[in-house]
């Protein structure tokens, strides 16, 4: 028997043959548009050797090697395989898909696993890639105290606010997979953008289980919680209550984002809200109460109002971030919808939610300008500009591509919009603009 299937550049199943059927235990209307093709490998598998077998067959024209499936029951199978390219308009036209040719064979095979194959798995699992939402706000908090004057903030509290921001925003990714695993909605879901959308598919390539995934959501929050309780010992007694209620404020939109019974993120706008306020104001904010040396909210004269400075740098940070979730919602839509994950793109439709998308982002350069304003800092309009130019240009894209998998590519530019305006938002904080030209 051989097994013959082929899937589009995504992995999405597309067509198979009779024996992929028997070989693999699966009937055809339970795959062919709604399966990907990494269903049938252990995940320690999918992310050490697929992409390397993919290229070669690019490259090469085909790639022929050994590795062993899972099928429908559970069982190991013991196969060779034969990846080609296909090209569903012609050769003189951009590759389509691919091709898998799977041969049972008697031979017992053993992929090893490598090391970094494992620290990848953990990547994978706990989302880290993300976090550079969660952490750059932090540094402009610190570039923000930098710039305004010697020993206004703790570097010993910076760290550790640093470190216990990471371990919390893990732990929340964990528990969001975990919660929509437990939905059903990853599951339900094959229209997701490799590794932008569609939770961190951990659970579904089988390198957690829902149970385990609990089990490191809850562990990563604990040792967050211990972090905070370091941070509250330590921190200006001023600035305690700031911190624990910040801190509080953000694990509960965190957790509630999509646990039962809040769900926010089911609650149409309410769960980009949480968005903006965990990553924006309350993030910026709560840094602020934990590592200003003095009075956080005094206002007087010596010390100016640091506070609404903090508050004003966490509005169009918060703001890009919620563009970030609101993006990554367009190629889930479908499986959301059937999960009752009615956030706003599911709300709206795509076509009204590319409007929603240039409304965040306006707002985010307002406020980056009305921030630049207030903070009295010229170089800041750089960053505002920046913002707005490349926020534009990224929305022509999504104005064109928003039902199309190109539309990938405003995924990736919409997380670096972020990142990039936040890195030059602490170069001009910390004064380094002047110092080019002064």
């Amino acid at each position: 028997m051989k097994s013959v299937i082929t899937c589009d550049m995504e992995g999405v199943i597309e067509t198979m043959n009779n024996d992929a059927e028997k070989i693999f235990g699966y009937k055809k209307e339970e795959l062919i548009g709604k399966k990907r093709v990494s269903l049938f490998s252990p995940g320690e598998i999918v992310l050490q050797n697929v992409e390397g077998w993919l290229n070669t067959a690019v490259k090469e024209g085909e790639y022929v090697g050994e590795t062993y499936f899972i099928n429908k029951k559970g069982e190991k199978l013991n196969a060779k395989i034969r990846i080609t390219p296909t090209f569903a308009n012609g050769k003189q036209n951009p590759q389509t898909g691919y091709c898998g040719v799977t041969e049972l064979i008697e031979k017992e095979v053993e992929v090893p696993i490598h090391f970094s194959t494992k620290l990848i798995k953990m990547l994978a699992i706990t989302r880290m890639p993300f976090t550079s939402a969660s952490l750059l706000p932090i540094f402009v908090i610190g570039a923000y105290f930098a710039g305004a004057g010697d020993g206004l903030f703790s570097i010993p509290l910076f760290l550790l606010t640093i470190f216990g921001i990471l371990i919390a925003h893990l732990g929340v990714n964990v528990l969001n997979d975990y919660f929509d695993g437990k939905d059903g909605t990853d599951e339900a879901n094959a229209e997701y953008f490799q590794q932008v959308s569609g939770g961190s598919r951990a659970i579904e390539l089988g390198l957690i289980s829902l149970k385990g995934t609990q089990k490191l959501g809850i562990i990563l929050t604990m040792i967050a919680l211990i972090i905070a309780g370091a941070i509250l010992f330590n921190v200006n007694e001023l600035n305690r209550n700031g911190v624990m209620i910040t801190a509080l404020a953000g694990l509960f939109l965190g957790y509630f984002y999509t646990a039962r019974p809040l769900r926010l993120v089911a609650r149409r706008g309410l769960g980009e809200i949480a968005i903006f306020l965990a990553f924006g104001p309350l993030l910026t904010v709560g840094t602020g109460f934990a590592i200003f040396e003095g009075d956080f909210l005094a206002t007087n004269a010596e010390n100016t109002n640091h506070f609404m400075n903090c508050l004003l740098l966490g509005i169009p940070l918060g703001l890009l971030t919620t563009n970030i979730l609101l993006i990554n919602e367009f190629p889930d839509m479908k499986s959301d919808a059937t999960t009752g994950k009615n956030h706003l793109v599911v709300t709206f439709g795509k076509k009204a939610s590319r409007w929603i998308y240039l409304f965040f982002l306006l707002l985010a350069v307002s406020g980056s300008y009305y921030m630049y304003q207030e903070i009295g800092n010229p170089t800041l309009l750089i960053p505002t500009i920046f913002c707005l130019l490349f926020g534009l240009f990224i929305f022509k894209h999504i104005l064109k591509h928003y039902e199309l998998r190109s539309l990938q590519w405003a995924n990736w530019k919409t997380i670096a919009l972020q990142a990039c305006y936040s890195i030059m938002l602490c170069i001009c904080l910390m004064g380094w603009i002047d110092g080019l030209f002064g």
